[in-house]
């Protein structure tokens, strides 16, 4: 056997069979970096001019074929504004080389193939694959779409409808349904993989099998009328619910034009749009995401110190209203045991009702199998006081946002928990020091501040005070990984990061409806802005009674800038509670989505005489952009507090955080990522403006002050700062 050795691309060629056998080897994705690139393209150029190689086999090391383009790279091309360094690749690499190149080639699929991985693969003649192989084309989530010839063979390989289905989706399938639908060629056992595809190479290179060219495919594809047909809905739901969501339609015009006009000018067409794509305000915006939140999964002094995470297999939740019951269905769902502490049987019956409730809404969405059901169910246990508190691992305390009421469940489980248990509070608001000032266990006191549905939202916040101990936020970070949520690591203040930055959203939201702007207008500003409800709405999903609690909390640590609207007040005098009762700003019925409510015009009207804020008159003619602004700017403003703060450790924490928590549009970037677009002179000129009119809660605070002055960005201490341009989209 002769070898060529290199450092991130490998080919070893076997004389007995003269199959050349080449393999990726950047760990740990394999991604593929320029360098990589640039040897692939080596190593494939000095197989097909060997005479002793008569096929080839390509595949991954450490038991992963690729993970697609290295995300650097992408950042790298988004900072220069330099596509050329990648356009050529999908021509040059796998349409010319690979595919069209004098010997065949056979991908040896284990592990995943995502992305560009994937897009080899198709280039190949054949692709076989161990069971449980992962494959996707996850572009779109980047803003972007394949750009290496996925959109063009993809369909081709298994129809149109599946492929469309697969790029809008970016949803992985396994190795067992690539086989059914036509993606995979063959499934092996790991041990098997590379002699079968060497096996099968050869066969392709001495005529047994033939040799297949996906471009060149059409038997899968489907007429241009129902092409056409196909794609129009997709089409249309875009243009009404994500019109700036300019990457879907690209990829379904892609798909389409390599259907109309052949497979090698849908690969023309498909690089024209990659290219213009990458460089997009959704494209940057979206890669900034995917880059943060992964950052976040390193927290200096926990997860570089050699720790060993310790292993959570029973945990204890004290309290199971809305949000207990949402935090128990996403343990047990994680398999792991739940006793669950109630004060009455009434209680306790209610709660796992709550709790069977959620887990069939899941198998209604097709999220989660009715054959599990019971089996999670059965992980759940429900007792009436502490007793069976001895073995647990952790205890999660999620009553009723109470100050007394907090402190005196922490003294009882101190009492009656393990030394070394876990004990945190689901609190959203109350500092944890106030909480656990009774014990002496501050070292292993913490916040986990779910957000709600808490076994939906893929976020967890967890607070730190300065006596937590970095082993306890090791293992809730490693219980977070168990629940499939993304933890972002603060520090213990008064609603932590996440609450404390978005108080201001709703309260500009009061204020302008005491200024007489309709509430249902500012709704619609709102969810037409990107976000899934507007403010009213979404008191009324959340409830009444954790707002005004929230509220209360708020004010008492921030008195000279928070604002305290009598509405809410208001509405629960009259009967209201929102969703929970039916009786909300909006009316809730089955199956009908949820309409304003004209019965509480007059308790709005109330609230405005109450709250009696002056001036109105340039109010009234406010246009949606100035609604949009003076709500989200009072957040940006509070944002810019809690870094100043050091609440949390960086600026594109609170981006992750405001797009996996409060379901910010990911497209912008988070809240300081578009804050740093519409520009920091901006946002301050007009905070200045309306405190001025209006008073502290619009104040500016010292950080965005002084980084408007300086024309500095708010996420970047360093860095030079935007133009001020307003971009809400």
């Amino acid at each position: 056997m002769a070898s060529n050795n290199k450092e991130l691309v490998n080919m070893q060629v076997h004389e007995n069979d003269g199959i050349a056998v080449i393999t990726i080897c950047n760990p740990p994705a394999n991604a593929f970096s320029l360098a990589v690139i640039a040897e692939l393209k080596d190593r494939y150029n000095e197989a097909m001019e060997r005479d002793d190689v008569k096929a080839i086999v390509l595949t991954g090391a450490g038991g992963k074929f690729s993970g697609g383009l290295d995300i650097n790279l992408m950042r790298t091309v988004q900072k220069s504004g330099d596509v050329s360094m990648i356009a050529d690749v999908s021509r040059d690499l796998v349409a010319n080389t690979i595919e069209d190149g004098k010997k065949p080639s056979v991908a040896a699929i284990q592990g995943y193939a995502l992305g560009g991985g994937l897009e080899l693969a198709m280039g190949c003649s054949a692709r076989i694959a161990t069971p449980g192989a992962q494959l996707a084309l996850p572009e779109l989530t980047l803003g972007v779409i394949p750009g290496l010839g996925g959109t063009q063979r993809l369909p081709r390989l298994v129809g149109v409808s599946k492929a469309v289905d697969m790029l809008l989706s970016s949803a992985l399938i396994l190795s067992e349904e690539g086989n059914n639908t036509g993606l995979v060629d063959a499934i092996v056992s790991p041990e098997e993989l590379i002699e079968a595809s060497r096996q099968w190479a050869l066969d392709i290179a001495e005529g047994h099998k033939s040799r297949s060219n996906s471009l060149c495919k059409v038997d899968k594809l489907c007429s241009l009328d129902e092409v056409h047909e196909l794609l129009s809905t997709p089409r249309q739901e875009t243009r009404n619910i994500a019109p700036d969501m300019l990457h879907i339609g690209a990829c379904l015009d892609a798909i389409e034009d390599g259907i109309t006009f052949g497979g090698y000018h849908g690969i023309l067409k498909e690089q024209e749009l990659f290219r213009d794509l990458v460089l997009s305000r959704t494209a940057k915006a979206l890669v900034h995401v995917y880059v943060s939140q992964r950052a976040m999964l390193k927290v200096p002094g926990v997860t570089d110190v050699g720790l060993i995470p310790r292993m959570i297999n029973k945990v204890a939740v004290v309290g199971g209203g809305s949000a207990g019951s949402g935090i128990v269905t996403a343990l047990i769902m994680a398999n792991i045991h739940v006793v669950l502490q109630e004060i009455s049987s009434e209680c306790l019956l209610k709660t796992i009702a709550n709790i069977e409730e959620n887990l069939q809404e899941l198998v209604r969405k097709g999220k989660f199998k009715q054959g599990r059901v019971q089996k999670v169910l059965s992980m759940l246990r429900g007792v009436y006081d502490y007793s069976e508190f001895k073995d647990v691992d952790m205890v999660i305390e999620a009553v009723f946002e109470e100050k007394s009421l907090k402190q005196s469940i922490f003294e009882e489980i101190e009492k009656n928990c393990p030394q070394d248990c876990i004990l945190a509070s689901a609190t959203s608001s109350i500092n944890l020091n106030v909480i656990g000032n009774r014990t002496s266990s501050q070292d292993r006191i913490v916040g986990v501040n779910f957000f709600s549905p808490a076994h939906v939202t893929p976020l967890l916040e967890i607070a730190r005070t300065e006596k937590a101990s970095s082993q306890a936020i090791l293992d809730l970070m490693t219980v977070a990984k168990a629940l499939k949520k993304v933890p972002i690591i603060v520090r213990d203040s008064t609603g932590f990061a996440v609450n404390r930055t978005f108080f201001p959203y709703t309260q500009a939201a009061y204020m302008l409806a005491d200024l007489g702007i309709d509430i249902f207008r500012i709704d619609r500003v709102i969810s037409t802005f990107g976000m899934p409800m507007g403010p009213f709405q979404l008191h009324d999903i959340t409830g009444y009674g954790p707002a005004i609690s929230f509220s209360k909390e708020m004010a008492a640590a921030f008195p000279e800038r928070t604002y305290h609207s009598p509405l809410l007040d208001q509405m629960v005098r009259n009967g209201k509670k929102g969703k929970s009762n039916g009786k909300g700003f909006y009316i809730y019925e089955k199956g009908i989505n949820p309409v304003p409510d004209p019965t509480v015009l007059p308790i709005i009207e109330e609230s405005k005489n109450i709250a009696n804020i002056k001036p109105r008159e340039q109010i009234i003619s406010l246009s949606d952009q100035e609604i949009l602004e003076m709500v989200f700017f009072p957040v940006v403003n509070e944002a810019c507090r809690v870094i100043e703060e050091g609440v949390v450790a960086q600026s594109s924490d609170l981006d992750i955080a405001s797009v996996l928590g409060m379901k910010f549009p990911s497209h912008l970037g988070g809240i300081i990522f578009w804050a740093d677009r519409v520009g920091s002179k901006y946002i301050n000129t007009s905070l200045s403006k309306w405190a001025a009119i209006y008073g502290n809660f619009f104040k500016p605070s010292n950080y965005l002050e002084h980084r408007a002055v300086k024309g500095l960005s708010l996420s970047d201490p360093g860095c030079a700062g935007l133009t001020p341009e307003y971009i809400t989209r």
